[in-house]
């Protein structure tokens, strides 16, 4: 049998703890599975792995031997996409992210990446909450935050700035704001996701953490920004979303002078080891895409 394909399987089978996951996550069949590991661990020259009716573990020789495993194959693979020509990279990445990044920033980029890639097929999972990767066979995730998922591997890619937004026609039949306690009088719209809702302004050396009231809330940005537009209400917009309908007058940045909290954007994943060329090969594409375009 093919010792890389074997040690690729043998790692995957330690990361998720089930012949059947590695077999449904790698497209294989289960006896199959069995086999390469069976064929890792003669290869080896030991037992790697403990099988119980419940669950699968790594031996204390298995425990040894998986970093200079895990090695052996992220050489391996570097080696390989080296050599090979972009066009000659296929396979097949899931990928979640927000449905607001997902339609405005993301797709334009694919084009691009599409046309470096053609035989790398993409399946989008668009939605606004934490996935759990392996259950749900995601192989990498966008996430804007500031506490990335410690147990997943984080690599920042942009940063995502925010406003306050509001329509014309609700400014101009409420009181006026001049200070971030005004917002206070103010409906405001909130992200369902965030619990208590408290605004973090910021100008020089003031910071004003102000508790607003939200009687309607959503879960997804795109949802606020459209509340806003129909004259619900103040919400707060990543700037990618915001922009264009500042620039186009049917909405109003609300405090200008004043800067809300910036965010990191995320690259999530749950291993740096044994990624496939397909991961591998858009993960260096988005970082080296927005790297010269923050989100704002």
């Amino acid at each position: 049998m093919d010792k890389l394909t074997a040690a690729k399987v043998m790692l995957d089978v330690a990361q998720t703890e089930s012949f059947t996951a590695t077999a449904e996550r790698l497209e294989m069949s289960r006896p199959m599975v069995t086999r390469y590991v069976e064929a890792a661990e003669n290869w080896l020259g030991a037992r790697l792995l403990q099988r119980t009716t419940r669950k699968v573990s790594l031996t204390s020789a298995g425990e040894q031997l998986l970093p200079n495993l895990q090695q052996w194959v992220e050489q391996a693979q570097q080696m390989e996409e080296s050599l090979m020509p972009t066009q000659a990279i296929t396979g097949y990445v899931r990928l979640s992210v927000s449905m607001s990044f997902g339609f405005s920033q993301l797709m334009p980029a694919l084009q691009a990446f599409r046309q470096r890639y053609p035989g790398i097929k993409l399946d989008i999972d668009a939605q606004d909450r934490a996935v759990d990767m392996v259950a749900e066979r995601i192989d990498l995730a966008i996430r804007t935050t500031n506490e990335p998922n410690p147990a997943l591997i984080g690599r920042p890619f942009s940063v995502c700035y925010s406003k306050l937004v509001a329509a014309p026609e609700y400014l101009a039949s409420h009181d006026p704001i001049t200070h971030p306690q005004d917002l206070t009088h103010h409906a405001c719209l909130g992200y369902k996701n965030f619990g208590r809702q408290i605004w973090q302004l910021t100008q020089g050396e003031q910071q004003h953490d102000v508790e607003v009231s939200c009687d309607v809330t959503a879960n997804e940005a795109t949802v606020l920004l459209h509340g806003s537009l129909a004259g619900l209400g103040i919400s707060m917009q990543p700037d990618y979303l915001a922009q264009e309908w500042i620039d186009q007058g049917k909405l109003v940045w609300v405090l200008p002078e004043w800067q809300l909290m910036t965010l990191q954007m995320y690259l999530l994943y749950p291993s740096r080891k044994h990624l496939s060329p397909p991961v591998r090969a858009l993960i260096d594409f988005i970082i080296d895409h927005f790297k010269t375009r923050p989100s704002r």
